[in-house]
């Protein structure tokens, strides 16, 4: 049986096939970047259009009130709760992944008095190390870098905050959350996951784990559109002592008091800074409802089968790429990345064909799998695809090497 055939049997039994009609893909593109930015929901633009002609256009600033503006931030955070193993009053949509980086990792420097340093893994999203940077350069914090394997180790009385990405970025390799958490809060320290490649994805229990705070953005897989509001979560056991440096307006206990002096929200609230991003919660929220509805268990099923069919589509090409992923399916998340040293002309190759993937820094090509809109079908061309580029040789056209600002 070709892969193609296998393709049509596998599409004809999947729960999910229905939900590709859900997103716009533009016709002859097979989309394999839903882990860089997530397909545009059909519902969006209807959605905008109402929020920008009737909220905005028509009710003017009457809308903060009797649009929900105001609560849209709290409301799509307790819809993002369950996605992430949270309860409703420990998640909140606001600002970007690197911003709340910042503010938590703070607001853990000071409930951890007499420790400065935060411990992370070399090869972590460069935000996550960046934000360490910057509050090193105020002297608040220490960084210290350790090798996954040893980073139980590295954990000792000096440490504040472990800080890791729970899906590498890279490689797609799944960090033990409740492990890790578990050995952090043995030597004192507290816990920081960012969830941007996990969220919508793959099964994530904060609570399970006991995690204290978790970051994540909207723009991957819950689809929320590019520079989408991201969010934040805090255990509910820290509300009383949490303490974020950026204490704007919207994070005050009554904002419309309009005080001199700043008092915090007693929630999840406080993490609010600014004017909440009104366009762009709107858009956030229809790809939360959207991936809420379809369930992450049958999404992370899908992702795992759909990584598994491409893998046995190059085999069956007789193709042998170094797979930089883990190679169980339970220990990934919804990706496969593949070292060559021509990856980026091998990625542009395959964009100029259709087939959208991405290249990350040196020799990664990388390949998300984002099962809300992908097909079996898809994957056996993606796969035939590839094996067309390097078999001949597409890759070498000069072209294809010029490297974008984008990659």
């Amino acid at each position: 049986m070709t892969p193609e055939q296998r393709a049509a049997e596998f599409d004809a039994a999947d729960p999910l096939a229905a939900f590709r009609e859900r997103f716009i893909l533009p016709e002859g593109v097979i989309y394999l970047d839903g882990n860089s930015l997530g397909a545009l929901p059909k519902a969006t633009p209807e959605t905008m259009q109402r929020v920008i002609g009737q909220e905005w256009g028509e009710g003017l600033i009457r809308s903060w009130n009797s649009a929900g503006w105001f609560a849209a931030a709290h409301r799509i955070g307790a819809k993002i709760a369950p996605l992430i193993g949270a309860g409703a009053q420990e998640v909140i949509a606001c600002d970007s992944t690197s911003v709340n980086l910042f503010k938590l990792i703070a607001a853990a420097l000071q409930m951890r008095p007499g420790r400065k340093v935060i411990l992370s893994e070399p090869g972590n999203f460069p935000t996550d190390l960046y934000m360490i940077a910057g509050l090193k350069r105020q002297g608040l914090a220490d960084r210290r870098l350790a090798a996954r394997e040893r980073l139980t180790q590295a954990l000792d009385e000096d440490v504040a905050l472990l800080l890791l990405t729970h899906v590498h970025y890279k490689t797609g390799q799944m960090h033990d959350m409740a492990t890790l958490t578990r050995a952090a809060h043995e030597a004192g320290a507290l816990v920081l996951w960012d969830l941007s490649h996990s969220t919508g994805a793959v099964p994530v229990d904060l609570r399970g784990a006991d995690a204290d705070f978790a970051v994540g953005c909207g723009y991957k897989y819950l689809c929320g559109g590019p520079g989408a509001p991201a969010f934040a979560f805090v255990a509910d056991s820290h509300h009383s002592d949490l303490g974020q440096p950026l204490t704007g307006w919207f994070g005050h206990a009554a904002p419309f008091a309009f005080s001199d002096d700043y008092k915090a929200a007693p929630g999840i609230e406080q993490l609010l800074c600014g004017t909440s991003p009104v366009l762009g919660l709107a858009a956030l929220e229809v790809g939360v409802d959207l991936i809420a509805e379809i369930g992450v268990t049958r999404l992370y099923q899908k992702s795992q089968a759909l990584s598994e069919f491409f893998l046995a589509c190059l085999a069956a090409h007789g193709i042998a790429l170094e797979c930089v992923s883990p190679p169980e399916s339970t220990a990934r998340g919804s990706q496969l990345s593949f070292r060559h040293p021509e990856a980026y002309a091998i990625c542009q190759a395959l964009i100029a064909r259709g087939v959208i993937g991405d290249f990350r820094d040196p020799d990664v090509l990388r390949l998300g799998f984002a099962p809300a809109y992908l097909s079996f079908a898809n994957i056996a061309a993606a796969a035939r695809h590839l094996v067309e580029v390097l078999d001949g040789g597409e890759w070498q056209h000069e072209q294809f090497s010029q490297r974008a600002v984008v990659t």
